[in-house]
């Protein structure tokens, strides 16, 4: 071996061996349990919401996605236990879901789900807590797009205003790097007692790194979140009439491959963290709600290990439900077909070690 073939053959050895001793120095941080996992969906778990039932917390609901061709939507109870009989089936790449409240439809108020359902293009809509169809069949989004898989459906969040008026926010598999990447809809009845979805605007900066997924909205702030997946997370105000501007851009540094599911625990109307999925270590990073210094300077406060495996969805409540969650409750994927319920002081436990 020539000289230049030892210093390299040493040099690589040594870079191993720090990879090495970071990993297992990582791996050392012991990771938060969740209290309850899942029963399993049959293909591929990938993103939960939580609807809390407004008259019993107890019996409230988590509804998590299985990412299939012929996937569906799995109804989970606070247990874990899927609810067989509220559970769709039959959906064709359901890819993300979220939950709103009092929609008026037929002149009544009815809590909703709606999934993205990727292969039909269509948002797809049911009344909570039976699980039932309110759509028609699905509502078509990204009309008029020609562009490749810029329409197929990916992430979903509903803003409600301080009208009621809610809207939904939708993401694709990809899309153009104009500052229109999301579409965002008002839902509402079309005077026959039937939904529809109305565009309001086309907004949102993408990289072009890898895609745009996780969409979070903040109600009582009037903002969304979404990770630009491999650049960071945006922050646009959620009410079109505020306008398009990119309000701010952070969680750029520290991620191992990509930043994914957005969640937010609310300690007030207006403080509280957000937490990011930092998918290929199995941590998620926290960082302020109202911001520091500035609403729109989110710094972050600690990264936190929890037993997830390549977490791409998660969702989050902040109060009381039941005994076993007197704190709120976060849920996350995992990539093993299931879903993980946490308990909030848990999560708290590592935050109050940094503060």
């Amino acid at each position: 071996m020539n000289k230049f073939n030892l210093i390299t053959t040493l040099s690589t050895i040594l870079m191993l061996l720090n990879i090495a001793c970071t990993q297992q120095k990582h791996d050392t941080t012991e990771a938060v349990k969740p209290l309850y996992v899942t029963e399993p969906v049959q293909f591929d778990s990938d993103d939960p919401a939580i609807w809390v039932n407004p008259e019993d917390p107890s019996k409230s609901l988590v509804i998590g996605t299985d990412k299939d061709e012929n996937g569906g939507l799995y109804v989970f109870d606070l247990k874990g236990k899927i609810i067989k009989d509220k559970t769709v089936k039959g959906l064709k790449r359901p890819n993300n879901v979220d939950i709103a409240y009092g929609l008026v439809l037929g002149g009544k108020k009815v809590d909703i789900a709606v999934a993205t359902e990727r292969m039909t293009h269509k948002l797809r809509v049911f009344s909570l807590p039976d699980m039932k169809p309110i759509d028609n069949g699905g509502l078509p989004v990204f009309e008029g797009e020609t562009g490749e898989m810029y329409r197929d459906l990916m992430g979903i969040a509903l803003y409600t205003n301080p009208q009621g008026q809610i809207y939904a926010v939708a993401g694709r598999k990809t899309g153009p790097k104009d500052g229109s990447y999301l579409w965002q809809y008002l839902l509402e009845d079309d005077g026959s007692g039937k939904l529809k979805a109305t565009l309001k605007r086309k907004f949102g900066k993408y990289s072009g790194k890898k895609e745009i997924e996780a969409i979070a909205v903040d109600n009582e702030l009037g903002y969304i979140y979404y990770s630009d997946e491999q650049f960071g997370v945006r922050k646009y105000y959620a009410d079109p009439a505020k306008g398009n501007e990119e309000l701010a851009l952070f969680a750029k540094e520290g991620f191992t491959e990509d930043n994914e599911g957005i969640s937010i625990y609310k300690t007030s109307d207006s403080t509280g963290y957000i937490l990011v999925s930092d998918q290929s270590a199995n941590h998620f990073q926290v960082f302020t709600r109202e911001g520091d210094k500035s609403p729109n300077n989110h710094p972050m406060i600690t990264s936190i290990k929890v037993s997830t495996n390549q977490s791409d969805g998660s969702d989050i409540y902040s109060k009381p439900l039941n005994d076993d969650f007197k704190h709120g409750i976060f849920v996350a994927m995992s990539d093993n077909k299931t879903f993980q319920y946490y308990r909030w002081e848990d999560l708290a436990g590592k935050l109050l070690k940094v503060n």
